[in-house]
């Protein structure tokens, strides 16, 4: 009985070894299997991922291209074409140089060249001097603070500036109305371009006509004086500057 008793339980533990060997091995074939499929999985997916971009690309492609030839479902002719397309070159030279789309949309552009360089000029030297005023009173702060005397005047311009407080409080206004001054003459340099574009598209596309006549000559406007003084008080006139325009 012992015998068999023994026997046995070595039959159970080859059989539980077996087991467990079968066991390693199917785990390992099925690893081996998922990770084959993930990565199946993974390529696939990353196919049609760039499938997707390319379809969109294309269809926004097509949108546009759609877009630049019909307005509201109606296709543009090509004089409507042409006007758009005259009217993009003359902001992008603008944007690229001012007074550019202004002398390429020809007309007054004598005029309009001269104002949009001095409004530049003009920001440039608001700018320095903002500049040199922030400039100026940081150097004096800096100065101050190295000499170890807050109160006393390295700068004699600047002696009436006692404390560091105000020192503090001119040099950020003076940083404050630089930085406005940038961003003025962007914003104006900006509105140029724009001037250019809006002045193509009435140019071209609307004809006001060739019989548009300018005229002026002085004039006198009525005025209600204030005066204290009698002589000048009541009903008055004034000289002024009349402008007169026919369209025919």
């Amino acid at each position: 009985m012992r015998y068999f008793f023994t026997a046995f339980m070595v039959w159970c533990s080859f059989c539980v070894t077996q087991a467990q060997q079968q066991d390693t091995t199917g785990t390992a074939v099925l690893k081996d299997k998922l990770a084959v499929a993930d990565s199946v999985a993974a390529a696939q997916d990353t196919v049609k991922a760039e499938e997707t971009r390319k379809e969109r690309r294309e269809r926004e492609r097509a949108q546009k291209e759609h877009d630049k030839y019909y307005y509201k479902g109606i296709k543009k002719d090509s004089a409507r074409l042409e006007i758009e397309h005259v009217s993009r070159v003359a902001w992008k030279r603008s944007l690229i140089l001012p007074g550019w789309g202004q002398y390429t949309n020809k007309g007054l552009w004598w005029v309009k060249v001269p104002i949009i360089y001095g409004g530049l000029v003009s920001g440039y030297l608001i700018f320095d001097y903002w500049q040199w005023y922030y400039r100026k009173f940081l150097d004096e702060l800096a100065a101050r603070i190295e000499a170890g005397v807050p109160g006393e005047a390295i700068d004699q311009d600047l002696r009436g500036y006692n404390t560091m407080e105000g020192l503090i409080a001119q040099k950020d206004y003076g940083r404050r109305n630089r930085d406005l001054t940038v961003l003025i003459t962007v914003g104006f340099w900006g509105l140029n371009a724009i001037e250019a574009y809006v002045d193509s598209m009435l140019r071209n596309r609307w004809n006001i006509g060739q019989d548009m006549t300018m005229k002026i000559s002085p004039t006198f406007m009525p005025t209600i004086g204030t005066s204290n003084n009698s002589m000048f008080a009541g009903y008055t006139i004034t000289p002024g500057i009349k402008l007169t325009m026919n369209i025919n």
